[in-house]
């Protein structure tokens, strides 16, 4: 062939494509005759004026159960809201409360009402998002950002995490990550650092850490269990049988339980988990997953409504009354936890529960102080005995 031919050639064939787009563009847009017959089919000025009642147009998905009363939340406002909010920008964190777009998030960060700014910021609760905004998982109820090759880590982050909470204020603070198991240690190290360095500089504050499941390594829920803080907190979400189709594929129930356990066998005061309700779950299948936790000791367990942050998540099954809260509630409370926060917004990390916690470490505290002294006596009495 040509030199002569083949150009022609590369210029015929782009107007052909061009040819074929435009006639498929053309085919797949109404004509204006048919738009013309719909408005004219369709109820006039007279109809609207007469008063008679006519067909209506239900917008919106009417096949999905639709959002009760008790699950729709005031717009966040509140000096102590913003505030936090303000300060957070200031310092660079990132929370979880907005990244996953936490329905109490007015409720946690407004603090007491009628408070003064410095006690509304002390009643406050804020989850501290570590290690980035993206997950490298992609659980289908979880609306933060996913990424196989997130940004890596802020070696400043643990250093600067602790001196802008050690400044804030607060009495309790959560902190917790995205998965990383773009990382050998799943950020194990880098979570353990920024609890060590918040001791440091503030030992009076009380901290909570709600981890992934370091893809199961035992080696790595070690390190942050022994880093100083005072509550282990690691999220089961649903029941066994759920899993599979709730969480990222590389989470299992039983890997979630035996991170809790070892939690606790590393010396951890309280261990925490959270349980979404109204994904499809049954009553049996969340009795074995309450049987299963208590079955390793875990101290307090949270129950919450699943909302379905965007569409491309999964849908909601159902909204569960808040009468079931409260007979879940009873049920785990007689089953032995310690402390159980069940409704239909309260989440992980909801600040009804940091109060009793709070109380509870500093109880816990006392006891030990009070063994250790009776346990000094003895000691001292049979000394001078002998």
């Amino acid at each position: 062939m040509s030199a002569h031919s083949l150009l022609a050639n590369s210029f015929l064939r782009p107007r052909s494509s061009c040819r074929l787009s435009c006639q498929v563009r053309h085919l797949a847009t109404p004509s204006k005759s048919s738009f013309r017959e719909t408005l004219v089919s369709g109820p006039s000025l007279d109809d609207f004026i007469s008063g008679e009642p006519i067909e209506h147009v239900v917008l919106g998905n009417t096949k999905g159960p639709r959002l009760p009363n008790f699950l729709k939340t005031k717009i966040p406002s509140g000096a102590s809201f913003n505030k936090i909010k303000k300060d957070l920008r200031g310092l660079g964190l990132h929370t979880v409360c907005e990244e996953a777009r936490c329905p109490n998030i007015g409720d946690c960060w407004g603090g007491k009402e009628g408070a003064t700014a410095e006690e509304g910021k002390r009643a406050a609760t804020a989850t501290i998002m570590l290690m980035g905004d993206t997950c490298t998982r992609g659980c289908r109820f979880c609306s933060v950002k996913t990424s196989r090759t997130p940004p890596p880590l802020d070696p400043h982050e643990p250093e600067n995490t602790a001196e802008a909470i050690s400044r804030w204020g607060l009495g309790y603070i959560v902190l917790t990550s995205v998965d990383r198991d773009d990382l050998v240690d799943g950020g194990a190290h880098h979570f353990a650092e920024t609890i060590m360095k918040i001791k440091q500089k503030a030992p009076q504050i009380l901290v909570e850490a709600l981890t992934g499941d370091f893809a199961g390594n035992l080696e790595n829920v070690s390190l942050v269990a022994k880093s100083g803080l005072d509550v282990y907190a690691h999220n089961v979400e649903t029941v066994e049988e759920l899993t599979p189709f709730v969480r990222d594929r590389r989470a299992t129930f039983r890997q979630s339980l035996k991170v809790l356990e070892h939690a606790k066998k590393e010396g951890v005061r309280i261990t925490k988990t959270s349980i979404m309700l109204g994904v499809g779950e049954t009553e049996e299948q969340v009795m074995d997953a309450l049987r299963e936790l208590r079955r390793i000791n875990v101290d307090v367990v949270t129950f919450g409504q699943y909302m379905r942050p965007t569409k491309r998540h999964m849908k909601v099954d159902r909204y569960v009354e808040p009468s079931e809260f409260d007979r879940w509630k009873q049920i785990a409370d007689d089953m032995g936890f310690s402390y159980v926060a069940s409704g239909p917004l309260v989440r992980s990390s909801y600040k009804a529960g940091e109060y009793f916690i709070e109380n509870m470490l500093k109880g816990k505290a006392t006891e030990n102080r009070v063994k250790n002294l009776v346990t000094q006596e003895a000691s001292t009495s049979h000394t001078q005995t002998t």
